[in-house]
């Protein structure tokens, strides 16, 4: 019989007038993957944030191994072998890997580097990490500091491992390649809970599934007894279609065509190489590829954020009729032009909005440029953080909550809304549900649509393919700077874009399948 390695009673939180969680219910097994699903602002990080210690209960109690336990402190959970990966990194950029995994922890005299870089390599060959301890942080890519933020945990003797949206900013293949490990750690003994979306990530890994909805718990049941749809339906409280409506395009037009562009980077890296393509009013033109191929750059040179070397981005603007060069405007000029980018950054709070400024603030980061006096109008911003707070179904108590202390999805709600808002001609979103609940991802998904149908020119950059060929009318697949190719969506096989994504060398010519 399976034994509880915690498990948690009647557990309640409130923070002012929001009821985070009420009566939760949950216990997770010695060698047991458990997902923890809900949607966004639903109390999962909060439930988790108990059992590490950050936040501590207003009632109910937990139990570890049987025995009850007072968690007031993250150090009463390292006690207790609780540990937890959060969703934002919590490492000194400056120091090594091994450096950051001993950070806080008591040692008489110096720490033995050596001997903490064997510890280190032991642990990394139990469980298949690969890692280089002597490695600075600030050199690292996301998976790598990820896999620092689970050594730590395990190197404190960690048996309970809480992951917060793990794969939110993996690749396909991090991916697989963190639940190889999550496996051997849960055939080790260890009980692993998982805050996460993904649904087919947790059909894929995870052994049971809790569900919370609006705080409370909803239910566990057996992933294997489960589907999509059932669990879906669990966290909305209704049944929800999974179906994106996709129309055919009306009267597309040529809005923006891109001819022969290079970008070459900081680092003297050629990122974008001889890449076309055209966008056309209301269509979507999706964007494939592995992570790192030069999706951002390109959507960030259309936007004036990234300088071209070569190459040619042309607007036909309705408005005047006319064919503007973007390469010769400035990022705010472009913005005029009506030519917006909403980029959900790997660090939403780092890069898209101001974390210490309430929701109507960051409206305002937008537009103040407008005002004509010294004082900053209020009104209007006001007006569209009600709108999208409403429209989007942001969990917080008020456009004046400080956007640090929203839910990420519920950050990632205001940060797409507000673009959306401003009526763009040409909207750019890249991966614009990262991070996100179902319903809120279908809500975006909607919103997309809605764009498309007034005549807007939208260009999706996503990670989900399955995603990229419901929703967008053509796709365009890069892979390593180059277009690898461009497909009609409607009739894309799965496998044939996968396989255009990893082709990089014996590439056809960059505008050839848009002719």
């Amino acid at each position: 019989m399976a034994t509880a390695a915690i498990e948690l009673k009647n557990i309640s939180k409130r923070f002012g007038s929001i009821q985070a969680n009420k009566g939760v219910n949950l216990s997770v097994n010695k060698g047991e993957i458990l997902s923890l699903l809900g949607e966004n602002g639903s109390g999962k990080t909060t439930l988790m944030n108990m059992i590490s210690g950050i936040y501590y209960p207003d009632e109910g109690q937990i139990f570890i191994d049987g025995e009850e336990v007072v968690i007031r402190s993250p150090k009463d959970a390292f006690r207790y072998n609780i540990g937890m990966i959060h969703q934002h990194f919590k490492l000194v950029d400056l120091f090594s890997a091994a450096e950051n995994i001993v950070l806080g922890l008591k040692e008489e005299g110096k720490f033995d580097m050596k001997k903490v870089c064997a510890r280190v390599a032991e642990i990394s060959e139990r469980y298949g990490f690969d890692i280089d301890p002597n490695k600075k942080i600030y050199e690292m890519s996301v998976s790598e500091k990820q896999t620092v933020e689970i050594i730590k945990v395990l190197y404190r003797g960690a048996n309970i491992l809480i992951l917060d949206e793990p794969t939110a900013v993996l690749t396909p293949q991090e991916t697989q390649k963190l639940f190889t490990i999550l496996r051997r750690m849960r055939d080790d003994g260890k009980a692993i809970i998982i805050i996460t979306h993904k649904l087919h990530e947790v059909l894929s890994l995870s052994d049971r599934v809790s569900v919370l909805r609006k705080g409370e718990f909803i239910g566990t049941v057996k992933t294997a007894e489960t589907n999509e749809s059932e669990l879906t339906e669990m966290m909305v409280g209704k049944k929800v279609t999974l179906d994106i409506k996709r129309t055919d395009p009306v009267d597309p037009v040529d809005r923006l065509v891109v001819g022969s562009i290079d970008v070459i980077n900081h680092d003297g890296v050629k990122v974008l190489d001889d890449v076309c393509f055209t966008a056309r009013s209301g269509e979507i033109l999706g964007i494939a590829g592995i992570a790192g191929s030069g999706q951002r750059e390109l959507l960030e040179c259309i936007a004036g954020l990234q300088k071209v070397q070569r190459g040619k981005v042309l607007y036909n603007n309705p408005q005047t009729g006319e064919e503007e060069n973007l390469r010769d405007k400035t990022p705010l000029q472009i913005r005029q032009l009506g030519v917006r980018l909403s980029f959900v950054p790997e660090d939403r709070l780092g890069m898209g909005l101001v974390s210490d400024m309430d929701i109507i603030d960051n409206m305002m980061l937008r537009s103040y440029r407008k005002g004509a006096t010294a004082f900053v109008e209020r009104k209007d911003p006001k007006n569209l953080a009600d709108t999208i707070i409403h429209d989007l179904e942001v969990v917080t108590p008020s456009a004046t909550t400080p956007v640090r202390q929203l839910s990420g999805g519920n950050v990632q709600k205001v940060l797409v809304g507000r673009e959306i808002a401003a009526a763009p001609t040409v909207l750019m979103v890249a991966y614009p549900v990262r991070g996100l609940d179902i319903n809120s991802s279908y809500m975006i998904y909607n919103m997309l649509n809605e764009q498309k149908k007034k005549g807007v020119a939208v260009i999706f950059v996503g990670e989900d393919l399955d995603v990229l060929i419901e929703l967008c009318d053509r796709i365009l697949v890069i892979g390593s700077g180059k277009v690898a190719g461009i497909v009609e969506a409607r009739d894309a096989d799965k496998n044939e874009i996968g396989l255009l994504m990893t082709k990089s060398d014996s590439l056809q010519e960059g505008g050839a399948a848009d002719e």
